[in-house]
């Protein structure tokens, strides 16, 4: 499905959030320390997904306040949580639960959430959104140094 233009940049976001998602899970598949997961958790968080997560509540956020808007959040809330215990109690179960929790997340934007955005909101505020994104985005970039899942 084509994406608008104005939220496409959150869309391509998306892309590394399902590579971090599969690249857990390999790493898990192949046995790899789980600290080094772990530690690849935390960089992803901090360096992507805790920054995406606040420009789509910041700007995605006030023009839609509805159910599936509040079911994001409590999904963003989620994920965050995960992360945090990820950082005190690592387990292959917790680590699971976050690629797990994290695909559904994005499947569940992409696939629901951004067309009913499409749909419900005129040409004028998606471009207001895709004028505020440009000013703060950064485009994603998954350099990560420790290939555990190779």
């Amino acid at each position: 499905m084509k994406r608008n233009e104005n939220i496409v940049l959150l869309s391509r976001d998306h892309h590394f959030g399902l590579l971090c998602a599969w690249k857990i899970r390999q790493g898990l598949k192949k046995e790899a320390e789980i600290e080094r997961i772990k530690n690849y958790v935390q960089y992803f968080w901090a360096s992507h997904l805790k920054e995406h997560f606040r420009e789509e509540e910041e700007i995605l956020f006030p023009y839609a306040n509805d159910e599936m808007t509040h079911q994001i959040r409590r999904e963003h809330q989620l994920i965050k949580t995960l992360a945090s215990d990820i950082e005190t109690t690592v387990s292959i179960e917790l680590l699971t639960a976050f690629a797990d929790a994290l695909e559904q997340h994005i499947r569940f934007e992409e696939r629901t959430w951004f067309p009913h955005l499409e749909e419900i909101l005129d040409t004028q505020t998606l471009e207001k959104i895709g004028k505020a994104l440009d000013l703060i985005h950064e485009t994603e970039a998954d350099t990560y140094h420790d290939e555990f899942w190779k």
